[in-house]
């Protein structure tokens, strides 16, 4: 069976000139056909001899075409129209494809021209939509929607498939519809569509879109977006505010911050007038707002089927202040029967920097960890794990109770240091610092901050725990305006305040020389206790007035990696003068045998602190000599500097030490001068001594008590005799002593 539905004449012999139907065969029918115009034409064909009489059925009916009809013809076309509001009286009518409900044919194109009066705004509800579908794009056949009198006006959508509440409306007083089909052999039975449009003066003003900074979104009747022109404020305001908002109306608001590689906003929104009347019900558990109410989506859900997880539901003349938890802030604005005078809200875009803590009120890249609210959490760089911008500052401030110390260990660090000479390496210190960095302080009540390093490159900070007395620590990041790294991760805890030296460590003064060594040295220091966020050692040097302390490391052996990954578990920090804002030495992985790690303090006082955190794995540690030498000035020691009297004993290499440190042992000349262990004489100790003096007693004693006891066992034997000599004369026999002397 063929089918040809866009006959022009009923001569048979025109059916070789009109557009081919379709041909079909089998036992799945033709799906129903309208005739372009007056006629349609079914042809039959079969190559059988006998056919029954079952082989098709079907019924025709004669309808009316000004249903087809819907305005004035446009020449040159059978499907396209002009309409005008003074086309119908109540200003509505249908919009209809040219065979509707039956399989629009191929090859068509028409067109519908809308033109309203000035003060017009045109809507278009298709209310059955059905059009081949070849893709998102609809590269086939399609309707495309124009906002304004032709194609040459901006384009609302294209569309295509079936479409399911397609209502679309016009900017202004006029809207433009193209049908389109391809022309192609495929056979297609696709319906088409059919709606309803509508001219009217009572469709939202977009007044209140375009005079606050708003961009109305094409084809919706009140639907807006705001975008951000970086931290930029604005207002979102009810349609026809401050007057009466018109009823049974649904407006959407879309506020968008910024979000790309460099810039990352949320959306404060702050209302000053709110009117939308609430219905009271006797059932407390029902919302109030079953009449009018705008909803917030802090997310900024943009798909209908996210509206019913609204965040907040508003009306009667309550406001809230809300902050976007991201770049994205939806409003949809729902007016029912009754009418209110609406709201006005001030919107304004925040840098978003994604750092846990309390923010600055005045959106700055501020934040404050307090003790009273929270005793440990996490602290990173804007945005981690992404980038964080270029150009911005960021503070950092922890605060403890008076009782308290506040330690912070990074878990993750990676700051951009492009200039430094081995960039993929890490760096440390002012002089490499100089593009991006972090810094960090020690806060005391007077505002004293003390400085306490610059970090950059790869190079972590190590563990770090403010000291007893101090109201805690501060970190600032600085960016400049050129490339950027992934940042940091960092945790904090407050904790109860350990003493002065900490849970090891020593302080001493008055003193010639001493060691210093890391716990369990050299079988190697361990982890915090369970529960502990760190474990730290400090131990602080007194030279006398007029002296100066020498600091010899001999042995070290520390985790970490300075130039690759800096001393994130455990460090060694050194101050050659505590009274200094000069920072401290770190110092973390091993010392090469070779290499000589000696420093001279710059003042009287010098301090050693050891600290590790929780992620500590453990390694020998060190062991460190120092000693009290002669304050020679500034610079390296004159060869003939004269000793004084106490300390009579001049190194190698110039330092004057005690005399009393000869021959004990100890190197305190420094490394490479063993001056002051030359030339001494073989002498027992005196620990030796007294050890022999106590050994020779014993034996003495041994002997005497050994003497004692022959001489009282030789006693007792001539006793004996004698007696026994006694005995025998007081028995006397004279035979056998007679005996006797015969045989003497």
């Amino acid at each position: 069976m063929d089918i040809y539905s866009e006959v022009q004449s009923s001569d048979p012999a025109e059916l070789i000139n009109s557009p081919f139907g379709g041909r079909y065969c089998g036992t799945i029918p033709p799906r129903r056909r309208i005739s372009m115009y007056r006629a349609i034409a079914i042809s039959f064909f079969t190559n059988k001899n006998v056919s029954t009489p079952d082989l098709f059925e079907g019924t025709y009916r004669f309808i009316n075409a000004s249903e087809y009809e819907i305005g004035i013809p446009i020449a040159g076309s059978p499907c396209s129209y002009t309409i005008t509001p003074s086309m119908s009286i109540n200003k509505t009518g249908a919009l209809i494809s040219p065979t509707y409900p039956g399989a629009y044919p191929k090859d068509m194109s028409c067109t519908y021209q809308f033109l309203g009066e000035s003060n017009q705004r045109v809507r278009l509800e298709f209310r059955d939509f059905d059009l081949f579908f070849g893709g998102p794009h609809c590269p086939f056949d399609y309707v495309k929607v124009y906002d304004g009198p032709d194609n040459s006006s901006a384009l609302i959508g294209t569309y295509c498939g079936q479409q399911r509440n397609l209502v679309l409306y016009s900017s202004e007083s006029s809207l433009f519809v193209h049908f389109y089909t391809l022309p192609r052999t495929a056979n297609t039975q696709n319906r088409g569509f059919k709606g309803i449009y509508e001219f009217s003066e009572s469709f939202v003003k977009l007044d209140f879109i375009r005079e606050n900074d708003g961009i109305h979104m094409r084809g919706s009747e009140c639907d807006q977006k705001i975008l951000s022109r970086k931290e930029s404020t604005g207002f979102v305001l009810s349609p026809n505010y401050p007057y009466p908002y018109i009823q049974k109306t649904v407006c959407r608001y879309f506020i968008y911050g910024m979000q790309d590689a460099q810039h990352l906003e949320r959306v404060r929104l702050e209302f000053s007038s709110f009117n939308i009347p609430k219905v009271e019900h006797k059932d407390k558990s029902e919302s109030n707002c079953t009449d009018g109410y705008l909803k917030i989506y802090l997310k900024g859900q943009e798909t209908a089927d996210a509206y019913d997880k609204f965040d907040y539901e508003l009306c009667g003349n309550e406001t809230q202040r809300v902050l976007s938890d991201g770049p994205r802030l939806a409003m949809v604005f729902s007016s029912g029967e009754l009418q209110g005078r609406g709201f006005k809200g001030k919107y304004t875009f925040e840098t978003e920097y994604k750092i846990p803590g309390t923010a600055a009120p005045d959106g700055t890249c501020s934040f404050t960890y307090v003790s009273s609210s929270k005793k440990r959490g996490e602290l990173n760089s804007p945005r981690y794990p992404s980038n964080y911008p270029s150009d911005t500052n960021c503070s950092y401030l922890f605060l403890g109770e008076p009782n308290e110390q506040v330690t912070i260990v990074f878990d993750h660090f990676k700051i951009k240091a492009d200039g430094h000479s081995n960039a993929t390496a890490g760096a440390y210190g002012s002089s490499a610092c100089f593009e991006d960095w972090l810094e960090m302080y020690v806060v005391y009540r007077d505002n004293n901050d003390r400085f306490l390093g610059r970090y950059c490159g790869l190079t972590a900070p190590g563990p770090v725990e403010s000291p007893r007395g101090a109201v805690g620590l501060r970190i600032t990041l600085h960016t400049d305006q050129e490339n950027v790294a992934s940042g940091f991760k960092a945790r904090y805890f407050f904790e109860s305040p350990r003493s002065d030296v900490a849970e090891c460590g020593g302080n001493f003064s008055g003193q010639d020389s001493g060691i210093i060594t890391s716990p369990n040295y050299p079988a190697g220091y361990k982890a915090p206790s369970r529960g502990m966020a760190s474990m730290a050692c400090n131990w602080i040097m007194t030279a006398r007035p007029g002296y100066k302390l020498s600091i010899n490391f001999e042995h070290f052996s520390i985790e970490g990696d300075p130039a690759n990954r800096g001393c994130p578990a455990a460090v060694l920090r050194l101050w050659v003068n505590v009274d200094s804002d000069q920072p401290p030495l770190e110092l973390c992985g091993e010392k090469p045998l070779i290499e000589q790690w000696y420093y001279i303090s710059t003042g009287q006082t010098a301090r050693i602190s050891f600290t590790t955190s929780d992620k500590t794995v453990g390694a020998p540690g060190f062991r460190i000599v120092w000693t009290e030498i002669q304050d020679s000035g500034p610079g390296p020691p004159s060869i003939g500097l004269l000793c004084e009297s106490t300390y009579h004993f001049q190194c190698d290499v110039g330092y004057c030490i005690s005399d009393k440190l000869r021959c004990d042992g100890v190197k305190n000349c420094g490394p490479g001068d063993d001056s002051d262990e030359l030339h001494c004489t073989t002498q027992a100790p005196e620990e030796d001594h007294g050890v022999l003096i106590i050994i020779t007693l014993i034996v003495v004693s041994f002997l005497i008590c050994l003497l004692c006891t022959l001489c009282h066992s030789k006693r007792k034997r001539r006793a004996h005799v004698r007696q026994l000599g006694l005995h025998r004369n007081a028995h006397y026999d004279s035979q056998t002593s007679a005996t006797v002397f015969k045989k003497f």
